[in-house]
């Protein structure tokens, strides 16, 4: 038997309504806590990943601005260096001051630290993390281990799987 596991054998399986209620546990995390009164001015979410939670805790918290980071670290489940391909608006962040940086997960770290380079006063959020990436996250809900692959639900389809015994 081979110590190499693929991804899916040491999966976390993350569905539509996981994704919710943990986003909605970090958005409960996350109020009260922003820097003007408790408030956040804005809500930068790191595309793709953290589209959804920046949704859903926009939602939660009432804020209306919502801007984008484009930021690739990733070629085929692989990392790589990270690189900006979209910033957001300079006007609207600022140095970062009463911003969420919303993402779904922190792996190594290196995605938060180039958008750390863009925003240093932001508070960084993340529905998931992993240890090498926790230190670079202020706020976070589930850590898991460095070796889980995590399948969120925008990555996987439904289909039929047959019945672990046979067939009757």
């Amino acid at each position: 038997m081979s110590d190499h596991q693929l991804p899916h054998e040491k999966g976390f399986h993350v569905s539509w309504d996981q994704l919710h209620r943990d986003a909605r546990a970090l958005a409960w995390r996350l109020d009260g806590k922003g820097p003007d009164n408790g408030a956040w001015r804005s809500i930068v979410a790191i595309t793709r990943g953290g589209m959804a939670p920046a949704m859903i805790i926009a939602r939660e918290l009432d804020i209306r601005v919502v801007d984008t980071v484009s930021i690739k670290s990733y070629d085929h489940q692989a990392q790589s260096e990270a690189n900006v391909l979209k910033a957001p608006d300079p006007e609207l962040v600022g140095d970062g001051t009463g911003v969420l940086i919303i993402d779904d997960l922190v792996d190594s770290g290196r995605t938060l630290e180039k958008v750390r380079e863009l925003m240093p006063k932001a508070h960084f959020a993340t529905v998931y993390a992993k240890p090498k990436g926790e230190p670079m996250t202020d706020t976070f809900v589930t850590g898991v281990s460095q070796d889980t692959w995590i399948f969120f639900p925008w990555d996987m389809a439904l289909q039929y799987v047959e019945p672990y015994r046979g067939t009757d």
